[in-house]
């Protein structure tokens, strides 16, 4: 670790750098041995949630509608807290910022352990999801600033190891979960988790409050007015608008189309502001970085298409196959080994190889595989290995974009900018996400849960990616 990592990762006195025990570790790797057992927690909920919808359903005696909203809640929350990351930080320090993140997630698993109905549990859901919506933005910067520039790879692809263990092992232990146990333990296995990601941040995070006498950051309450309501609505309007697909009247629907225009209007309104105000929510001009804008476009395009096409894995293996929920998690575990094994050696490879080169082959490489999976879901029992094999190739390619994106677009900004471009880019990840997930709910409603229904879908998926083609031919063509 060099001279760099000990500065960048201390916001303490620089005499209280010599002070940790050797076999503490650097600072870079304290940060990362509790932000990588936070995102687990967070990204193992998320897939076990997901497999257990079902039971949730026949537990309260409500139909998939209602409960799909335990979701849609946690989605909702981390959009409307996301946006405050960086005045939190800027306020009581990264360190006490990710404690409350922690406290609010656990304490959120414990109350959705405990709903009586799913009117409590949608509502717990949303208490998890303030704390989640805070724990990637943090994390990553501390990350961020712990890491010196030569090293901001290998330091990304560590911290985005939950990648790897959420989709291979939150399926398979929510469905055995449910099997053994109840529901209740989908919830209640975070606890554990939260506890002891408590006691290791409070051990291992470097204090790093305000100094005494520095001016406090001022929070724009216009700005939160207008971008967390926005994002909420906007993204409310979305999971409506694909709720019942055509039928219900898709995003036309009064119910789907008010919200998210008026979502849409106070998020331009948020833009204005943003690019006017002395010391706004969201610093939108780090996008008069080039690099710092070709990766929001890349991540955008290519987040919306590939977390949108995450939705049809699952639903293909069940409805179309006739596969039960475990036998379908089992299926999505190669997937997640793909993408995580490969985040592992193309986010190390950015350090030293031409960011233009990477990405745009790794879009293309996962546009093709989407590509690949419209063709063999589109043939009526074809071999599970082919669908399988398609799949693998689409997230190897996925495994070359995200993360390497991410560390291209932040590498070289100042310190004190980290926080705004990380609470910038996870922003934009769960947008696209949302819309991703949304538009492919609605294709897929629209043609039908047969192979040729997955074929549209999948290649409506496809052409997002190759999108993001355009974006990522602008990112740095020379070697970090």
């Amino acid at each position: 670790m060099s001279r760099t990592d000990v500065r960048a990762g201390t916001s303490a006195s620089p005499a209280a750098a010599p002070t940790a025990a050797p076999t503490a570790g650097t600072p870079l790797d304290r940060v990362l041995v509790v932000t990588i057992l936070g995102s687990v927690m967070a990204v193992l909920d998320m897939t076990i949630v997901n497999v257990a919808l079902r039971s949730l359903s026949e537990a309260f005696l409500a139909p998939l509608e209602t409960i799909q909203w335990t979701a849609t809640a946690y989605t909702l929350a981390l959009a409307a807290v996301i946006p405050t990351a960086a005045w939190a930080m800027g306020r009581i320090g990264a360190r006490r910022t990710y404690l409350t993140a922690l406290l609010l997630f656990t304490l959120g698993s414990l109350l959705a352990a405990l709903a009586w109905d799913a009117g409590s549990l949608i509502a717990f859901r949303a208490v998890q999801g303030l704390g989640g919506g805070l724990l990637m933005p943090v994390g990553m910067t501390m990350v961020m600033r712990a890491a010196d520039p030569a090293r901001m790879g290998r330091a990304m692809a560590l911290g985005g190891l939950p990648v790897l263990v959420g989709p291979v092992l939150g399926p398979t232990l929510g469905g055995w979960l449910v099997d053994v146990a109840s529901w209740h333990w989908i919830f209640l296995v975070n606890l554990p988790l939260g506890m002891v990601a408590l006691v290791l941040a409070g051990r291992l995070l470097r204090p790093d409050a305000p100094r005494a006498g520095a001016p406090a950051p001022c929070l724009d309450v216009p700005g939160l007015l207008m971008l967390s309501p926005g994002l909420a609505l906007l993204l409310y309007g979305l999971a409506r608008g694909g709720e019942g697909g055509p039928a219900a009247g898709g995003f036309t629907a009064p119910g789907a189309l008010l919200p998210a225009a008026a979502g849409v209007l106070l998020v331009a309104g948020f833009v204005r502001r943003a690019l006017t105000a002395r010391e706004p929510l969201l610093d939108l001009r780090l996008l008069r970085d080039r690099t710092f804008a070709a990766g929001i476009g890349t991540l955008a395009l290519f987040a919306c298409g590939y977390f949108g096409s995450m939705l049809l894995g699952p639903v293909y293996w069940q409805a179309a196959r006739g596969f039960s929920a475990g036998t379908a998690g089992l299926l999505a575990a190669p997937i997640g080994i793909a993408v995580g094994g490969t985040m592992q050696i193309a986010a190390r490879r950015v350090d030293t190889s031409s960011p233009r080169r990477l990405v745009p082959a790794g879009a293309a490489l996962a546009a093709f595989g989407m590509g690949l999976s419209a063709l063999q879901t589109g043939v009526e029992g074809v071999a599970v290995w082919r669908v399988v094999g398609a799949a693998l190739v689409m997230g190897v390619g996925a495994g070359m974009v995200m993360m390497p994106t991410m560390t291209t677009a932040s590498r070289n900004l100042p310190k004190e900018r980290m926080a705004a471009a990380s609470t910038a880019l996870s922003i934009t990840s769960q947008l696209g996400a949302s819309v991703g997930t949304a538009l492919c709910s609605v294709v897929l409603g629209a043609a039908g849960t047969d192979p040729a229904g997955f074929r549209i879908t999948y290649a409506v998926a496809a052409a997002l990616p190759a999108l993001a083609l355009v974006p990522a031919l602008f990112l740095p063509g020379r070697r970090p």
